[in-house]
């Protein structure tokens, strides 16, 4: 139920109350089988088709007549295969590096650097450098995803080699790359394996291996703030999941054959259940849900009712839900979106997705109304207020890391960061007559709000 806002007389503390109500912007259309949104520092947004193609979405919507990339002819596309993944090096400004994981003509998963040319909305299509590759057994689950973590390592997700029910035990196999995070350092020289990947050493385990025991992860992400993993790893018929580890935990054994979620599948020649890691969250496959399409936990500014929020959409009902920091997975509807492939951010770290049959990018929208409750604190006030020009901020308790200006929304107009004193002056003259809300996060990260009135 939509919360209003409750004005209530006087200046309190106060803790914000959201309920999430959510839109879908379209952005753009008319893209061929769109399977990933990525940014590169800037503010383009580059489509990735199943086909082969990689097209440039510009901030006003429109889309260049020429696509950044063209290694169709490279690609062997449909079903499951096709153009799935792509990365850009965390130096790309400086040495224009991009990644790409594809199905080659072959049927089989080629991971390749490729480089921009000297126009930086067109790539260099002669410029490819083969990196990795391995056989796909079956023509499903071949993962597909591919980004930078925190360390500045390509981290790739591989199926588990496909059919259903992991019929050759891939999953479980630390000797093949199927059915595992894989973790390069693409700065080193070929095989560019990490020192620090967990298997190097191991005699049946192949060292490109961070983590293994997935089914088929289709989109995993990186929380831009705590490091988290997240991976959304679609079922075999009953149950869709989510993990989320510390991207440092290396090593890590998700459990598929053996378990499906938390679900035992195929128990048999399985390590003790101990030595599994299981999701921290997970959904049916019934009704009209069948398959996970992985996102991303949003830290963008201009929402906050959904800051923190990790999320995902079901493949067949369309729907979009999301996990909380507390593990709690809600559905949230149907945005009329269709089919969502994927997710994606820009560099503001504002929410997109992609319709795989329409062909469309929309940016996720939230339309939450603040509610407030009084819990009549004192931590911090504001002098004067009401207040046309400088207020100043004195807090009571500790001294100031940051200060969010908020309208009745909850909409970030403005953001100051802290000089880690307990009094701090702010302008608000750019502020027009109404009701705002200031929001004070303390040294020790905990955040008070206050009501203000600019007249």
């Amino acid at each position: 139920m939509k919360k209003h806002l409750i004005l209530l007389a006087g200046i309190f503390i106060s803790t914000i109350v959201f309920s999430q109500e959510l839109e879908l912007e379209l952005i753009a259309d008319g893209f061929s089988s769109p399977l990933e949104i990525k940014h590169a520092g800037d503010d383009r947004l580059f489509i990735v088709e199943q086909g082969g193609q990689i097209k440039i979405l510009n901030p006003d919507g429109s889309i260049n007549p020429t696509p950044f990339l063209n290694i169709s002819s490279l690609v062997s596309s449909g079903g499951e295969r096709g153009l799935l993944g792509l990365a850009f090096h965390p130096d790309y400004t400086n040495n224009g590096f991009f990644y790409l994981n594809y199905t080659n003509t072959s049927g089989n998963t080629q991971i390749s650097r490729f480089t921009v040319s000297g126009d930086p909305n067109i790539a260099d299509e002669n410029s490819e450098l083969q990196m990795l590759s391995y056989n796909q057994p079956f023509t499903n689950h071949n993962g597909g995803h591919i980004a930078f973590g925190p360390d500045g390592k390509l981290y790739i997700s591989s199926g588990d080699g496909g059919s259903g029910g992991d019929p050759q035990n891939n999953s479980q196999d630390l000797s093949t790359l199927l059915g595992k995070i894989v973790r390069l350092d693409v700065d080193l020289p070929a095989p560019y394996i990490p020192a620090d990947n967990p298997f190097i050493g191991n005699p049946d385990a192949l060292d490109e291996i961070w983590a293994f025991g997935v089914r088929n992860p289709w989109k995993f992400s990186f929380d831009t703030d705590s490091g988290d993993l997240w991976i959304a790893d679609v079922g075999q018929n009953a149950w869709e999941e989510i993990n989320k580890m510390p991207s440092v935990d290396a090593g890590l054994n998700y459990g598929w054959r053996c378990y499906e979620g938390t679900n035992p599948f195929n128990t048999a020649g399985c390590p003790p259940v101990e030595e599994l890691t299981f999701p921290i969250a997970e959904y049916a496959s019934s009704g009209s849900r069948c398959s996970i399409t992985g996102g991303y936990v949003y830290r963008g500014d201009e929402f906050p009712a959904i800051e923190g929020l990790y999320f995902f959409a079901d493949l067949c009902s369309g729907e979009i839900g999301t996990v909380d920091q507390d593990d709690n997975l809600v559905f949230h509807g149907n945005f009329g979106a269709g089919t969502i492939t994927s997710f994606g951010v820009d560099h503001q770290n504002n929410l997109f997705l992609a319709a795989f049959s329409g062909g469309s990018i929309y940016k996720i929208i939230d339309n939450t109304p603040l509610s407030l409750e009084d819990e009549n604190t004192n931590s911090f006030n504001i002098v004067p207020n009401p207040a046309q020009n400088i207020v100043t901020i004195n807090s009571t308790v500790q001294p100031i890391s940051s200060i969010n200006i908020m309208d009745l929304r909850g909409t970030v107009l403005k953001k100051y960061k802290g000089e880690h004193n307990k009094t701090q002056a702010i302008d608000v003259s750019h502020l027009k007559t109404g009701v705002y809300f200031i929001a004070v996060t303390s040294n020790s990260g905990k955040v008070s709000y206050k009501k203000l009135m600019i007249q």
